[in-house]
């Protein structure tokens, strides 16, 4: 059993959201991998352009990856892949999308990660999002792999 640390916080709109996302991207660095989870419409993809977008300038384009399965982004640091696995079959397509040079070289954003089965690895951080009553507040919950001391 991993150990973890949850934080959860409640965001009101689009740009409490967006600015959420920009402080946790800012935290990011290589090899982190980040499953992105939330019910369609929860706003997974809303978060993960908001996190690119305060790296690169907002007038960035961060097309939503639902068709072509993985953006890649050239972040400050590393390479950043912006993987959307709603469309994947079989868990071991994911192998076919640079899935494994993108976890060692890179920093991974991916939407529907249970998509991924058991290829995703243990040490990911986790972010749900979860709808409310008021139709732009959401509840997002994050749970990093507790650092040994």
């Amino acid at each position: 059993m991993r150990m973890q640390d949850k934080e959860e916080i409640v965001v009101n709109n689009e740009k409490e959201m967006a600015a959420l996302a920009a402080r946790f991207g800012e935290t990011l660095k290589t090899g982190d991998i980040v499953a992105l989870n939330g019910d369609l419409g929860a706003g997974k993809t809303s978060f993960a352009r908001a996190l690119i977008r305060n790296q690169l300038g907002q007038e960035t384009e961060v097309p939503s990856p639902t068709f072509t399965l993985v953006q890649t982004y050239d972040f400050p640091l590393c390479p950043l892949y912006h993987y959307d696995l709603y469309r994947l079959d079989d868990p071991e397509e994911i192998w076919a999308l640079g899935f494994e040079e993108a976890c060692m070289s890179g920093i991974c954003l991916i939407e529907w990660p249970e998509k991924a089965g058991e290829n995703l690895p243990e040490n990911h951080i986790d972010i749900t999002i979860h709808k409310m009553d008021k139709e732009t507040q959401r509840r997002i919950v994050i749970t990093r792999p507790k650092k040994d001391d």
